[in-house]
């Protein structure tokens, strides 16, 4: 176990009010006096040793300022005495004219030059979780603090914009959910409290209010794995597209894309950022619920796209909910059924079950009310929180779903649809 080279005072411990002078500390590290001619190679040969912190430097004055040496600060965790040096090293020394022998330095250690960690550990009860993780959101610092944590939730969040340059807004999700527009309340620890981000994924550049729409940067690369799907002339129907981050991609390889969201502010974003990205002229916009997406433009324009010889994309990437809008297909056209470019169904869920594959397999087929097994593909996204993943399930609308028989109902296959499985946990719709 490495010895820790900041033990802090006792006086911060319970701190709720951030006093960076209570954290100054002299510690003790060895160092080695090198002469100024030599300087930069010896560095060179010892960077695995010398002493790594934020704000220090390695290299420092001799007490005789005019001295032709200077003193190289060394991590006690890797050299405590002179034959710690390793065999490289020491042939370093030597051939540099260095002489093996260690002084001891006095180092004083400010707030400035703590780990974030070390800050935190230094203030919160003994034993309890210090973790220090958030989302960065453009200049927003995004948290999800413990209970346990949140009697210092301000001081949390100074030390988190002192310790990460660019974050000038620190921010915790409350336990107030929205529903219907897939957003988390939240509160201001510290900062400026402007909620206007502006980030880069993929290379295209996004806006929006952070309080007010969903966005979260851990699906970028599930982002760009369904756009590369997505071929020149494709179209693409996003049912949940938020500000924008399927919908605009797609744009930009050349795909035509109709994007609907339910949120009046997630809908005036993804125009703004469809401007913002020049491609306003190949996405239409619709503020409307899924279903009435679904049955309202995506069936206006899909019997001509289904007689043309491009692919039709269709994403639902509202993972809490969106297994549970599939049914919308069921009858959507009253056409004679058509092999070829029936739509393509990227559908997004969150899953509890020991074999989440499965199990997101026969929740879209009971919705869709058509048995998908072996006529889809499932893919792992994330894991949100310990036994809950959040997938993908991919399959081409059957046309027994999609096209009504003569008689003005859907066709069926003759397999049944799989059996209701019992009732499960209401989805957390914050957390994909």
């Amino acid at each position: 176990m490495e010895l820790k080279l900041y033990r802090p005072p006792p006086g911060v411990r319970g701190m709720t009010s951030l006093d960076k002078d209570a954290f100054t500390q002299t510690i003790t590290v060895p160092a080695v006096q090198v002469p100024t001619g030599v300087l930069n190679k010896v560095i060179k040969s010892l960077k695995k040793s010398t002493i790594q912190r934020p704000g220090v430097h390695r290299v420092v004055q001799e007490k005789e300022e005019n001295s032709g040496f200077r003193l190289v600060l060394l991590d006690p965790n890797k050299v405590s005495s002179a034959s710690s040096f390793s065999e490289a090293e020491a042939e370093a020394l030597r051939s540099f004219g260095v002489p093996e022998e260690l002084q001891q330095y006095e180092l004083k250690l400010t707030y400035d030059n703590l780990k974030t960690e070390e800050v935190l550990e230094a203030v919160l009860p003994q034993g309890q979780d210090v973790t220090s993780a958030f989302s960065r959101v453009g200049h927003i610092a995004h948290m999800n603090l413990r209970d346990h944590q949140l009697p210092y939730k301000n001081l949390i969040g100074q030390v988190i914009m002192d310790k990460n340059p660019g974050v000038t807004c620190v921010v915790n999700k409350t336990n107030t959910i929205d529903s219907t527009y897939r957003n988390f309340k939240m509160e201001v620890l510290a900062g400026e409290e402007n909620m206007v981000a502006k980030v880069k994924e993929n290379g295209v550049a996004y806006e929006f209010d952070f309080s007010r729409v969903y966005w979260n940067p851990r699906l970028s690369t599930e982002h760009q794995r369904v756009v590369q799907l997505v071929k020149r002339g494709d179209t693409v129907f996003d049912v949940f597209a938020g500000v924008g981050p399927f919908a605009i991609p797609a744009a930009r390889s050349g795909a035509n894309v109709l994007a609907n969201d339910l949120n009046p502010e997630s809908y005036r974003w993804l125009q703004h950022n469809c401007k913002l990205n020049k491609v306003q002229s190949k996405v239409q916009t619709f503020n409307l619920d899924g279903r009435d997406f679904i049955r309202g433009p995506l069936k206006q324009e899909l019997p001509a796209l289904l007689k043309g010889g491009s692919a039709v994309h269709v994403v639902m990437n509202l993972p809490a909910l969106a297994l549970e809008f599939l049914d919308a297909f069921r009858g959507l056209l009253n056409l004679p059924p058509a092999e070829q470019n029936l739509p393509i169904v990227h559908c997004y869920g969150f899953s509890k079950d020991d074999n989440p594959e499965a199990d997101m397999v026969e929740r879209a087929s009971r919705s869709i009310g058509f048995p998908l097994e072996n006529k889809c593909s499932v893919h792992f996204v994330r894991n949100v929180a310990p036994n809950k993943d959040m997938m993908c399930v991919r399959f081409t609308v059957p046309k027994e779903v999609l096209f009504c028989s003569d008689e003005g109902k859907t066709e069926q296959s003759e397999e049944p649809a799989p059996k209701r499985p019992k009732c499960e946990d209401s989805p957390d719709v914050t957390s994909a």
